[in-house]
């Protein structure tokens, strides 16, 4: 039996709030039981039916209604098909549907949202709720989505950490009060957690095990984390330090992102290729100390490596490119926008090497002309998105190279590009499903 004691919504947040939504929307429906619903706490419907459908049926109390026939498991799964708003509805009818609104089943996730909500408190009446048959675990509970909650604390983490063994996704972007302490608890007390999203996260430096669970482990075990998935955008304390532990506790890393983690050189990316050879996705955007021999360790991913970005890296050169380009060769994603000293000959090697790319960013690289472009033409035929934007070397006949041979062209940006409406008009005949971006008024 579940207990009733569960608090008033008023205790967590304003009464109206709409800060617990369903992880597709709220006015979406969840499609079977393991489908991702979240609602609001509400308190248990009292004895009396006050519901005006209850109370006309009320008059008939000898007879009972069809939908209360229906055993527990098929009300369970018509809930599961219910949106948010619906099911938190269904919670106020009566007793029994109130229980089986909150059957553990029908919460494989929790997302909360909003600057003003007390995040802390909620995750500890949720997480207590949601705490039927296992007391203090929630066996069932895979996904916390907790975006943009300012008020989120260590407290909050460790909630988690300690009530949910199964989590396997966590997000707390933006939520600039945790610290590495909870994050610790949380990768050490959740062995199963495969997806960390600490974006915007400024106090965390370094993602490893609490010393007690490192000591915990058998030696055969090792001081291995299961993540896959890290994204560590604008944690700009991160020092090559931190990566390096990360990397040695991380070992499944197949996603990585360090966007604006301006503090990593190429000393952090080489700690980072030692221990993780397996990474798929990586990004340095914005790193502005990771120059061509960072490139040369990146490159040691060899034919793994299908998504790089190292957007606005200035140190980046041809050199660097021609490492990626010669051992990566089947990378499908390049960001390069702002790397000036990217030009022609670095293309050239890119595209004569890579030529199974779909999307290349080579914006504000003024050195690059027309010349690239009839080198991608000629080898990348799959490009399906090429940016240019402030390309001030290109031209309306560089576009018409690439229109007449890469056919499945989706999107091209041409911004401030002095490129003609000819030209423009000459892509949009031969690439009927492109997207062009530009700033010439004269085209639309």
């Amino acid at each position: 039996m579940r207990t009733l004691s569960t608090p008033s919504p008023a205790l967590i947040f304003p009464q109206n709030s709409h800060s617990f939504q369903n992880g597709r929307g709220s006015s979406t429906s969840s499609s079977s039981i393991t489908g991702e619903t979240v609602a609001m706490v509400h308190s248990p419907p009292p004895t009396r039916l006050t519901h005006p459908l209850i109370q006309l049926a009320s008059k008939h109390q000898k007879e009972q209604a069809n939908i209360d026939r229906l055993p527990d498991h098929s009300m369970i799964q018509i809930f599961s098909f219910l949106p948010t708003n619906q099911l938190c509805r269904c919670a106020r009818v009566c007793r029994r549907w109130y229980n089986l609104a909150w059957d553990p089943r029908l919460w494989r996730t929790i997302c909360l949202t909003g600057e003003t909500i007390n995040v802390d408190r909620a995750l500890k009446v949720l997480t207590r709720r949601l705490c039927q048959d296992t007391p203090n675990v929630c066996l069932m509970l895979e996904t916390v989505i907790v975006s943009g909650c300012r008020r989120l604390t260590d407290r909050g983490l460790y909630t988690i950490a300690q009530c949910c063994p199964e989590l396997r996704k966590l997000e707390v972007s933006g939520c600039y009060n945790i610290s590495n302490e909870a994050v610790f608890d949380v990768v050490s007390l959740c062995p199963n957690l495969e997806h960390l999203d600490v974006s915007g996260c400024s106090k965390v430096t370094c993602i490893s095990l609490t010393r007690e669970a490192s000591i915990k482990l058998s030696p055969l075990h090792g001081k291995q984390i299961s993540i896959r998935y890290l994204d560590m955008t604008d944690c700009f304390v991160l020092e090559d330090e931190g990566l390096h532990t990360i990397a040695a506790h991380c070992t499944q890393l197949t996603h990585l992102y360090l966007r604006r983690c301006v503090r990593i050189t190429d000393e952090g990316l080489r700690y980072l290729m030692i221990y993780c050879t397996s990474i798929k996705e990586l990004s340095v955007s914005d790193c502005r100390f990771v120059s061509d021999f960072g490139m040369r360790e990146i490159a040691k991913l060899e034919s793994r490596l299908r998504y790089l970005s190292i957007a606005h890296c200035g140190r980046i050169t041809d050199v660097g490119i021609r490492y990626i380009a010669k051992y990566c060769s089947k990378l499908r994603y390049l960001n390069a926008r702002g790397c000036e000293g990217i030009t022609d000959h670095g293309v050239e090697y890119l595209a004569k090497n890579c030529t199974k790319l779909k999307s290349l960013d080579i914006g504000k690289c003024p050195l690059v002309s027309d010349t690239g472009l009839e080198f991608l033409a000629l080898n990348c035929f799959n490009l399906k998105r090429l940016s240019l934007k402030s390309c001030e070397s290109i031209t309306g006949q560089g576009l018409q190279i690439v229109a007449a041979n890469c056919f499945d062209l989706q999107m091209l940006n041409v911004q401030d590009c002095d490129v003609s409406v000819d030209a423009l008009r000459f892509v949009k005949r031969h690439c009927k499903r492109c997207i062009i971006e530009h700033t010439n008024p004269a085209f639309f």
